[in-house]
């Protein structure tokens, strides 16, 4: 095999004080398989292959800080012990065998929250049918044929802001390494940072600044609560893909203000506020926005959209769009992802904990 150059995949990134031995991420995954917001064998298995590959970093999918903040009856939940202890045994689990970081997505879905496992369709679930009442900046719901969302009190942002402190507390003892705030694709934080979805006339709608107020609240409140030694971020949809809608120089600006508040990592995604957004997905299609937040502050960004291949990957860090690539279809496709893409750098990697000497090479059988 031709040896080729270490490539920047395969570098060291310091997310704040959460050092990932390559910048191969896999991205949050909703499984839709909790019972009661907690975790089941099979989150287990999803992430298990994953964690003997090799990746750099592994954050569990969207949870609810609250059950009314899940996406779905069958999405992940962190507001009691059994949702905790759950997580707890899923993560000495994997360290019995991989010393992989662990990160955990931390989110309330807002008005899109009470919604169908995809398989059933996803629609919006009311209280009658066996949902429950959705929250928002306003009443207005995502979908015109949705249950209408309660319009938060300022006493109950407080309360939401709260519930975050609270699942983040939770999520050091569980043991996770890093929490990701979730404010993309249309859940809650995103609903008050949009233009489109916050008509709120109070301190928490109108001017940027009143819509950035939800939003560096949580972050703010979640920072002096979590471990210095352990990595923040926030993750934030980039635009709304739509004239009027939040806007690629607005996240920019709030990610400097999340930097300055100690936040270690933006993780750039998009969309997911609208449903009349008309998205050009191409490989790649959301790598710019992430250049555009990496040339605005100093800590790292993490890039995804459509990144399927190592080569694809490696061509946006060397392009300096993003410090990291995450990846979500192509680790389902091949959780082995990682590994393949070593070999095609003749690089060697360790294989982790008791599972050494178990893989085979390429070409080569195992009797």
């Amino acid at each position: 095999m031709v040896s080729h150059p270490a490539p920047l995949l395969f570098t060291p990134l310091a997310l704040g004080p959460l050092t990932l031995s390559n910048r191969a991420i896999v991205a949050p995954m909703c499984q839709y398989s909790a019972v009661e917001g907690v975790a089941q064998p099979w989150h287990q298995q999803h992430l298990g292959g994953f964690a003997a590959s090799n990746t750099g970093l592994i954050i569990l999918e969207a949870t609810g800080v609250t059950l009314e903040g899940r996406i779905s009856a069958g999405c992940l939940a962190l507001e009691n012990d059994a949702q905790e202890a759950a997580l707890r045994d899923l993560i000495a689990g994997i360290r019995t065998y991989s010393a992989v970081p662990l990160g955990i997505q931390l989110g309330h879905a807002g008005r899109k929250a009470s919604c169908g496992v995809p398989w059933k369709g996803g629609m919006p679930i009311s209280v009658r049918d066996g949902g429950w009442q959705t929250v928002a900046p306003t009443d207005e719901p995502f979908n015109l044929d949705a249950p209408k969302p309660h319009a938060l009190t300022e006493a109950e942002i407080a309360g939401i802001v709260e519930a975050f402190v609270a699942a983040a507390k939770r999520a050091d003892r569980a043991g996770f390494d890093l929490v990701e705030l979730h404010g993309a694709h249309g859940y809650l934080i995103h609903q008050f940072l949009s233009p489109l979805v916050n008509k709120r006339t109070d301190r928490y709608g109108g001017s940027l600044e009143n819509r950035l107020r939800f939003a560096l609240e949580i972050a703010a409140a979640v920072r002096a609560v979590w471990p210095k030694s352990k990595s923040l971020g926030m993750r934030l949809s980039a635009s709304d893909w739509v004239d009027g809608g939040w806007t690629p120089e607005e996240t920019a600006i709030l990610s400097q203000k999340l930097e300055a508040l100690g936040l270690d990592f933006i993780h750039v995604s998009s969309g997911g506020a609208v449903r009349d957004a008309r998205v050009p997905v191409t490989p790649g299609y959301q790598l710019d926005f992430a250049a555009t937040v990496k040339q605005a502050v100093s800590i790292p960004v993490i890039g995804v959209g459509l990144i399927v291949t190592p080569a694809q990957a490696e061509q946006a860090l060397q392009d300096g769009k993003a410090d990291a690539i995450a990846l979500a279809r192509a680790f389902l496709d091949d959780p082995r992802w990682v590994w393949r893409a070593a070999d095609a750098w003749g690089l060697t990697l360790p294989s982790p904990g008791n599972i050494s000497g178990r893989r085979a090479k390429p070409g080569r059988a195992i009797g």
